[in-house]
């Protein structure tokens, strides 16, 4: 047995709000729309499946709903402020390796948004 995926589901009484954010600023594709659902992917990557399961969200934050690993947080951070979301925790550089912020999605879900810092 081989877990080939695992998907996100956040229940939403509007799915196509999900485009906003997902897709016009993390630039996910479309990949289904039922109405009732919509999945967003990246289509370049092959990232094995995660679960991650923590008490907290790091540096004393609460846990976040998502982590989103990016290759370039700060244009990121610069299309979600631009688009109006809600900017939940700074870009930090955190001491483990990784840059990052929290922002709010359109559902009200807190999103872990990072990438991991290259060892100069």
């Amino acid at each position: 047995m081989t877990v080939r995926r695992i998907v996100a589901n956040i229940a939403a009484a509007d799915p196509a709000r999900a485009r906003t954010f997902y897709a016009d600023v993390l630039g996910l594709a479309v990949v289904m729309d039922q109405g009732w659902i919509v999945t967003l992917a990246a289509a370049d990557t092959a990232a094995p499946p995660q679960v991650s399961i923590a008490s907290e969200g790091g540096a004393g934050t609460a846990v976040p709903d998502l982590s989103i690993e990016v290759d370039d947080v700060d244009d990121v951070f610069r299309r979600a402020v631009a688009a109006g979301f809600e900017i939940v925790r700074p870009v930090t550089d955190e001491p483990w390796g990784v840059r990052r912020f929290y922002v709010r999605d359109p559902f009200g879900k807190t999103v872990n948004i990072l990438a991991h810092r290259r060892a100069d």
